[in-house]
């Protein structure tokens, strides 16, 4: 039986849809552009890598049964929009995942260039070292839980409605099986 919810279920899919998009437009301004010399180091290489990782999240297809419109019946529109709503909120988080791992390669970056440009000769393989270091602990610190409790109090903050958001165990299952494909 219907239980009246789907414009909310709807309004979520807008929601998360909306989120997913800002996040990949984000990460698409960060354009790895170093030296030759620099190519290989740390940080360029985690940006590259997350370019990488968000074309691969673009191609994922739209799940063919979900591209159906149900035939009118509550129940059938109801289960379809709880899947889109996995769906939307798998990419939602892998966006989310590879934009942080972006940010702390482009602080990583900035912090490069400003020891490279201000410091004297003998104190920037210290300084460099530590903004490796500083890259890696952030990259740690991107965490799948982390990312889920990110979400849930923002959108706990912004009042959505979030009775169908999936746990991390099935967002997680959602992303295993795309990449299985």
């Amino acid at each position: 039986m219907a239980d009246g919810l789907n414009e909310a279920r709807a309004l979520r899919v807008t929601e998360l849809m909306t989120d997913y998009h800002g996040l990949l437009q984000r990460i698409a301004e960060y354009a790895p552009n170093p030296p030759p010399e620099e190519y290989f180091e740390d940080g360029y290489e985690v940006l590259r890598q997350c370019r990488a990782e968000a074309q691969a999240v673009l191609v994922v297809p739209y799940p063919v049964d979900l591209s159906h419109i149900p035939n009118g019946s509550g129940d059938q529109e109801k289960r379809q929009l709880q899947r889109i709503i996995v769906d939307a909120s798998a990419r939602r988080f892998q966006a989310k995942k590879i934009y942080l791992r972006a940010v702390a390669a482009v602080r990583w970056s900035n912090a490069r260039n400003l020891i490279l440009q201000g410091t004297p000769h003998g104190a920037q393989a210290t300084q460099l070292q530590q903004a490796s270091n500083n890259l890696r602990i952030e990259l740690a610190a991107v965490t799948d839980a982390r990312i889920v409790n990110d979400f849930r109090q923002a959108d706990t903050q912004a009042g959505y409605w979030l009775q169908d958001d999936p746990p991390l165990a099935t967002i997680l299952n959602w992303i295993r099986s795309q990449s299985s494909h």
